[in-house]
Order: structure tokens, then sequence, then C-alpha cells
């Protein structure tokens, strides 16, 4: 017997118990830390489970950010300097990366509080996670407010990509499966991918073609 649940119910729930239901239900999400430095040189960061791909020509990646009506130091301090980077969790780090999801006072480092190490890029303003497999280090180009919800999708372009030697493919393909990388589900656990097949391009009338 399934268990259907309308709107009015839906809102009827307990507030936490909604968030957990709710964040969970679209499966398993990107999990990924976001580095920051203000412009007086205050570096932080802070896990998302939000960043999608917005366009690969040019490169640009997006995430969702919370409403803006309490403090949002990643918000702030890319407005401010107009960088930030995107690192992947992996296994090794995703204790300390779900870490900072507390709520650190501004003057505090999540890198330092969280036993996570800074890396920098010459003449790039943010700071990128050290023991990321997958560093990406981004410009702000645009936003846009959800009305609904008043979130933001905030929209980035890709400046920086580092990778360690060997992770790409011929065909440009990754193995996020070998470089450790975990997956999100709602707010609160991670999970190890396990690759169930990479196929060729479909087309109508023809075999499923698997390539790995």
């Amino acid at each position: 017997m399934e268990n259907c649940l309308d709107f009015e119910k839906l809102m009827e729930m307990e507030g936490r118990y909604r968030a957990n239901l709710i964040n969970k239900i679209a499966g398993y999400k990107t999990a990924n830390l976001i580095g920051t430095r203000s412009g007086s040189g205050q570096e932080n960061l802070a896990v998302f489970n939000s960043v999608v791909h917005i366009g690969a020509n040019p490169p640009y990646l997006g995430f969702m950010l919370r409403p803006t009506s309490v403090e949002r130091h990643t918000y702030e301090n890319l407005k401010e300097t107009g960088y930030y980077t995107i690192n992947q969790i992996t296994g090794r780090i995703h204790r300390q990366a779900h870490m900072t999801s507390a709520k650190f006072q501004r003057e505090i480092s999540e890198f330092e509080s969280c036993g996570l190490e800074p890396y920098y890029v010459k003449g790039f303003k943010a700071p990128f996670v050290a023991d990321s497999a997958i560093k990406i280090g981004l410009s702000f180009e645009e936003e846009h407010r959800i009305k609904c919800n008043d979130t933001r999708l905030i929209i980035g372009k890709v400046i920086h990509l580092i990778l360690p030697e060997g992770a790409v493919g011929a065909d440009g393909d990754l193995d996020l499966e070998s470089l450790d990388t975990v997956a999100i589900g709602g707010l609160d656990t991670y999970y190890k991918g396990i690759k169930l097949g990479r196929y060729a391009f479909a087309r109508p009338g023809e075999d499923l073609r698997k390539l790995s």
C-alpha cells in the first residue's frame, strides 16, 4: 500500500521532519565544498548539495543558495570578490566536510576548525580544498532569485579545473568512483557510488552499446 501525501499534508508536518523528507526525495545529489574569501582575507568553507551543470560551451556551473534573510558568508564573500571554488567531497574527508555545516562565526575559518587545508592558485582570490580530488575555480557571472521561496540560483564560469594526473580519459570522461567521490542523500547522509555502466549515445532503433 502506497502512502499518498498531498501538499496540505506535507505542510502539516513538523518542520525538521518535512525538511529531511523533501531534501531526500530527489535522490542522490552532488557533495561539494564551496570555498570563498572575504575582501579582508577571511576564509570560509561550506558544504553544498545543490551544484548543477549549467553548460559546457562555455563551461558554467550553478548552485542553489538559501534565502539571504540571515548571514550567508559564502554569498557575501563571492559577491564581494567575484570568485569562489567548488571542491568535490571524497570519502576520506566527508566527516570534516560535514562539520563545515555548523554555524561558525564569520571570523572563524572552517578550514582550520574542521581540519581541512586551503590551497591557492596564484592570482586567484578564493581557496580550494587541498584534499579534494576535483577542484574548480569560478568567477561569479549572474544570479536568479526564485520568487516562490526566495532562494537564489548562483551561476559561475569555470576558469580553473584542477584534477589528479591521469584522471581524464581519452574522450574527456572522469571515473568518479576511482576518485573517491561521494554523494549526499538529503541533508546529512553520505554515499559512495558504484558504476552500473557507461553507454554510447542512444539512437532510436539501435541496440544500446555499453562502453564500460
